[in-house]
């Protein structure tokens, strides 16, 4: 018969606990017995919910107190010589120093987990015990369990090497792979020796574009791991299709392979049909990364077209990854419309879902859930709720012209520097500062209850006059109101669109202990009312010097939420793109004369095959150019992207035909504008002369340094000067003294390049 397993599931806790408890940790407020023990806690109620909702093979060592990737990297003893650990294991603190840094060593860098929201721990090359004492703990509760590891080529991967050899990880004979397989080796022998039957190993990177020495390194790494005796291995890769690695994967010398039958469903039935009836067939047929209800029926069309071409017995129902990026429990969702909340299936839920498909693979099937699914699916297909007519229509009467503004750049660039009248190296802000402790408690009290709408909008009123005189007094040349109302960029807005859903407990983890609340697109997206200006209309009335206007632009919007899945990705973006395209003529007609649209999740957004890029690209190019068109040639259309690399995408940058496009620089010395320079990027640049991340205020003559390194670069004429980020999280001791000096550097460079 088939059975039913995860891949993993959410560590947090319903209630944000293992946040509560780490933090605590850090501050002293409880001991290391007290974290471990509210571990124990989550991990047993994960195992339970799990077991009573009928899996029949749990995730062990999915749980972590801060990263699964630094946990292996843990396990296989890599600690970076910088952390000076000299014992045999890494413990818990080590770990955490890894991850936070110390005084006297930085903590390793951090970034996106493929094309998800997860950030993990960058590994560094140049023995812990912890899957092993989770393993004993489930087994010892009676649990069937299978402990989950990444794989070694997702490992090397994930990873960088960090001195100058140039080192190719993957490249045959190399000591780094070598030694790395046999580390593996190690630990799947000494779960073989304490029981474990099954081990899954996680290699996401078999849905990537693989080089021949990636290719063989996976072969050879496998050869050799297979060979483990008395353990059955198990190779889930996810987040995509396999494509030309379907023969690679197939042929992988293992007990059992799990494929994301979700964005891989097309590749379910070849499988099936190609891989030994000696192997498990895993389905993940429930998708781990999105909120909605599976399509049962569809589900049980792939299924039984695996089971055409194979017995049940070799047949595993799954999640199509890790639960991880699922909340968890629906049921705490008391606030959200009935309609909504029929469609939606969270973690829990989820499991219902696998078991379900199981059961049904053996032809047990539960006729009311299905008939349940097929009402809900059917209701979801035609609701009023979710489809608008009016947005349907306008999206079909767009043409060309709204996609492009009315003259080019260098005519719009002319009147707006007429207009503007601003300084060579103009200066200016990427748009926040200081969310301080009184503007959170100001906010919160006023959706409490315990402020009055009219002593909150006082409250406001005193804080954007009081950074509007600070700006004017430091000497910055274009303002912004400073974002003091707003709780996050995504939400704010989202909290104002219509199509938009926002859950009370539907946490997710971004890293450690940041956690989430992506919004939930739900519905055919517009926007009932102006979002934003109203305080910009009253912050440009309290000053003669332009001021911008910022929003989130409709890709970020869109890539920071649980999107529908009910019509193309591309579709969504539109509608958002047409929302902010009103609130940017709103706008442009309440007096402003520059808008910035920020992007922070452009590159994020790239699907993880180059061949998928273009149709993105032109996608998500054309969803900002939508947005900013409808202005006139003397309103400044600015945008802002975060750290990122922009060589290979510096012609769709250039594509969405900003006025000025702001990025940050300064950690990478404004290495980054090598790509601006190289295309000859024709429009106007602000690269960051200070990270906002560090709290560390930069001299002027620093920051100047930084000016003169981007105009050898770009012309003078082009560039801005600004910090690299919002200023949100800093507070106002370090923001002041380094505006100022930021203020004074541009100054040096003006008089050093004088017109």
């Amino acid at each position: 018969m088939a059975w039913s397993h995860t891949l993993g599931f959410p560590r947090i806790g319903e209630r944000r606990e293992l946040k509560k408890a780490t933090e605590a940790y850090w501050a002293g407020d409880i001991d290391r017995t007290a974290l471990e023990a509210t571990g124990s806690e989550l991990r047993r109620a994960n195992w339970a919910r799990q077991h009573a909702a009928g899996i029949d093979q749990l995730p062990v060592n999915d749980f972590s107190f801060y990263d699964h990737v630094l946990d292996m990297s843990c396990l296989v003893g890599n600690v970076p010589a910088r952390f000076e650990h000299r014992e045999d294991t890494v413990d818990l603190d080590t770990a955490f120093a890894m991850a936070r840094g110390t005084r006297d060593a930085a903590a390793c860098e951090m970034t996106k987990w493929f094309d998800t929201n997860y950030h993990y721990l960058v590994p560094e090359f140049t023995a812990g015990t912890k899957v092993f004492d989770e393993w004993a703990e489930a087994r010892a509760l009676g649990y069937d369990a299978r402990p989950v590891l990444v794989g070694p080529a997702t490992y090397l991967w994930l990873g960088k090497v960090t001195d100058d050899s140039g080192l190719d990880p993957f490249e045959s004979g190399n000591r780094l792979a070598e030694d790395l397989i046999a580390v593996y080796q190690e630990i799947l022998e000494r779960l073989a020796s304490l029981g474990a039957d099954w081990v899954q190993l996680d290699e996401p990177i078999l849905a990537l574009d693989l080089s021949p020495a990636q290719r063989r390194f996976v072969e050879q790494a496998y050869a050799r791991l297979s060979q483990v005796a008395g353990l059955r291995l198990m190779v889930a890769t996810y987040f995509g299709e396999l494509r030309d690695n379907l023969t690679l994967f197939a042929g992988l010398p293992v007990a059992g392979l799990h494929i994301d039958a979700v964005r891989g469903v097309a590749e379910a039935e070849a499988l099936a049909g190609r891989v030994s009836h000696d192997t498990v067939l895993s389905l993940g047929l429930v998708d781990g990364r999105n909120v909605w209800k599976t399509d049962l029926a569809r589900a049980q069309h792939t299924l039984t077209a695996c089971l055409a071409r194979r017995p049940a017995t070799a047949l595993a129902v799954g999640p199509s990854c890790s639960l991880l990026h699922s909340p968890i429990c629906l049921a705490n969702e008391t606030a959200l419309d009935a309609c909504l909340m029929q469609w939606l299936a969270f973690a829990d839920e989820k499991l219902t879902e696998i078991v379900f498909l199981a059961n049904a693979a053996d032809q047990r099937i539960d006729h009311d859930r299905a008939r349940a699914n097929e009402r809900a699916q059917a209701a979801r297909r035609t609701s009023v709720f979710i489809h608008d007519a009016f947005v349907q229509r306008r999206l079909a009467g767009l043409t060309a012209s709204d996609y492009a503004r009315r003259s080019a750049y260098p005519e719009r660039a002319r009147r707006q520097h007429d207009k503007l009248a601003l300084p060579l190296f103009p200066t200016t802000t990427i748009g926040s500062f200081p969310q301080t402790q009184d503007v959170r408690r100001a906010r919160a009290g006023y959706k409490a209850g315990r402020l009055s709408a009219q002593g909150y909008e006082t409250f406001l009123a005193a804080r954007i006059d009081d950074a509007l005189a600070l700006q004017e007094d430091i000497g910055l040349d274009m303002l912004v109101h400073g974002e003091f109302e707003r709780n996050d960029m995504v939400e704010y807005f989202g909290e104002q669109l219509a199509g938009y859903a926002f859950t009370r407990l539907g946490w997710v983890q971004s890293y450690g202990t940041r956690y989430v609340k992506p919004p939930i697109i739900y519905g055919d997206v517009s926007r009932p009312a102006p979002m934003t200006v109203k305080w910009s209309r009253y912050a440009q009335s309290r000053t003669a010097r332009p001021l911008k206007g910022m929003l989130t632009g409709p890709v970020t919007l869109v890539q920071w939420a649980f999107v529908r899945d009910d019509q193309p990705w591309a579709e969504t973006v539109r509608q958002v793109a047409l929302a902010i395209r009103d609130e940017v003529c709103d706008l442009e007609a309440a007096g402003l004369s520059a808008i910035q649209i920020d992007e922070a999740a452009f590159r994020e957004g790239l699907p993880l095959r180059r061949d998928d890029w273009a149709d993105y690209l032109a996608t998500a190019t054309a969803a900002f150019r939508l947005a900013t068109a409808g202005v006139a040639d003397t309103t400044q259309i600015h945008t802002h992207m975060c750290y990122s690399q922009f060589n290979d995408i510096i012609e769709a940058i250039a594509g969405m035909d900003a006025d000025c496009i702001s990025i940050e620089t300064a950690r990478s010395q404004m290495a980054l504008l090598d790509a601006f320079a190289a295309f000859e990027y024709p429009n106007e640049i602000g690269p960051g002369v200070y990270d906002i991340h560090s709290p560390c205020v930069p001299e002027a003559a620093e920051m100047s340094a930084l000016l003169d390194k981007a105009t050898q670069v770009l012309a003078p004429e082009k560039l801005w000067v600004n910090p690299d980020c919002g200023l949100k999280t800093r507070g106002w001791a370090e923001v002041e003294p380094a505006l100022r000096r930021m203020v004074e550097a541009a100054r040096q460079l003006r008089r050093t390049h004088a017109r």
